[in-house]
């Protein structure tokens, strides 16, 4: 199975802005949401996106 042009994860600081039926990751603040979205980045082999200052979506291409 090839996965394509799909959210593989949401990283927030703010889980009321994250819609059910994703895999979530809850930080307590901005530095620790960044480091989780690098280095989810390089694990899931997607691009981090910042929808806001509390949300990024990793998504693979």
């Amino acid at each position: 199975m090839n996965i394509e042009k799909y959210i593989l994860a949401v990283v927030t600081t703010n889980p009321k802005r994250v819609p059910s039926g994703a895999t979530v990751f809850v930080c307590e603040n901005k530095e620790e949401m960044d480091y989780y979205a690098a280095n989810l980045e390089a694990i899931l082999d997607g691009i981090a996106h910042a929808i806001t200052d509390e949300v990024y979506i990793i998504v693979k291409h």
